[in-house]
């Protein structure tokens, strides 16, 4: 009997991993793909590998934690609580990725743990609200970074960088070798190349960061239970590469494209912005929310490109005073950088909603907080019904 409870509970943990990769793979490579750097498929591989590398060295602490430290009793995990757990993280994550919104996996997994917690009269309240904090600290640091950036230094940056984005393919095998090379495509670029793998990088030290907390989120429950962690984690990695290749491509849309128009420099910016936050918290020991920080750093470039505040000199509107314009940051065109402040051509200045999509930034924000919520309640109604009339 023990051994059916464990296979059902590693079916669930997969289910799990498939659903992190479908969460998370937007966060780290939303921006390469909207830049048209890298295609869907290319991005999935990436974030199996370098998921895989980070579940497999630094992820076995936060596995750790929070199969361990969260609770202050790790008896209450046992094989059918652990399953319970995974369910309400799947279901949860399931919900998000349906609707093409990511939604924290850290959030989503710490908030059925805790659901199990508080039920049993077992969770670390200092633990859990050191991490509640870090959680609301982190994604407001990486949104005012992002709208400072794109509002007051972003054509200063888009100048030092120069990218843009050629035509054709940027990168070629070339097969006149025994062994196919890569090389630059017929038209691209060497800033561009270079600026290309940079942006990618950052994607891979993202996913990196990612398998180092988020591998915890689909087998720590098991893990608690007593399940050996080296099988764990390597069936938890094969779940999170699928996912990554397959219903990811819808949270890659919602990342790359839909909620701001990001040009290769703006995806960069974005990338360094998030990937900094998420290490620092790892390197403190806190579940990063991983998708949260991400997205709010996306998003907060995209208002800040949008409500670029210039002022207008006078006679290029016939005004007799200044004036100021919302919306004001030149689009950016191949071949050109931003000018400065005060130099743009009213007659380009793009709307707000040619930059931000505040529909679809709504819908991406209200998601990330009803799926732990989700999360969360569900998981504390059902142990308290379970350990109340069943168990």
């Amino acid at each position: 009997m023990v051994e059916v409870l464990i296979a059902v509970g590693i079916v669930v943990a997969l289910f799990v991993g498939f659903n992190i990769g479908g969460s998370t793979t937007g966060p780290a490579f939303g921006p390469a793909v909207g830049a048209g750097a890298i295609s869907k498929v290319f991005a999935g591989a990436l974030m199996s590998v370098f998921f895989f590398v980070g579940a497999w060295t630094i992820g076995r602490r936060v596995v750790t934690t929070l199969g361990r430290e969260l609770v202050t009793d790790p008896g209450v995990f046992t094989v059918e609580t652990s399953i319970v757990v995974l369910f309400f993280i799947g279901g949860a994550l399931f919900v998000g990725n349906y609707v093409g919104v990511p939604a924290s996996t850290s959030m989503t997994a710490v908030g059925a743990i805790a659901g199990l917690g508080v039920a049993r009269g077992a969770l670390d309240w200092a633990v859990m609200g050191e991490i509640a904090v870090w959680w609301i600290v982190a994604p407001l640091v990486g949104f005012w970074v992002s709208v400072m950036i794109g509002r007051y230094v972003y054509p200063t940056i888009n100048r030092l960088v120069a990218i843009d984005s050629s035509e054709g393919a940027l990168v070629e095998l070339d097969r006149s070798g025994a062994v196919p090379v890569p090389r630059a495509g017929p038209n691209t670029t060497r800033r561009e190349f270079l600026g290309t793998v940079t942006l990618v990088t950052i994607g891979c030290l993202m996913a990196f960061s990612s398998g180092t907390s988020n591998i915890a989120n689909a087998v720590a429950p098991l893990f608690g239970a007593g399940v050996a962690l080296n099988p764990l984690i390597l069936l938890g990695s094969a779940a999170v590469a699928v996912g990554a290749l397959t219903i990811a491509r819808r949270t890659l849309d919602t990342l790359g494209n839909d909620i701001t128009d990001l040009p290769l420099t703006a995806a960069i910016v974005v990338a360094v912005v998030a990937s900094g936050i998420v290490i620092s918290l790892s390197a403190i020991g806190i579940p990063a929310s991983f998708v949260i920080i991400a997205t709010m750093a996306i998003v907060g470039l995209g208002w800040g490109r949008a409500t670029r505040t210039v002022t207008v000199s006078e006679g290029i509107r016939g005004d007799t005073k200044p004036t100021v314009s919302v919306g004001a940051l030149a689009a950016d065109k191949p071949g050109e950088t931003p000018p400065d402040i005060g130099e743009e051509d009213p007659e380009e200045i793009p709307t707000a909603a040619d930059l931000f999509d505040p529909a679809t930034t709504g819908r991406v924000i209200v998601m990330q907080n009803v799926v732990p919520i989700l999360s969360t309640v569900g998981a504390y109604v059902t142990f308290w019904l379970l350990f109340a009339f069943v168990w």
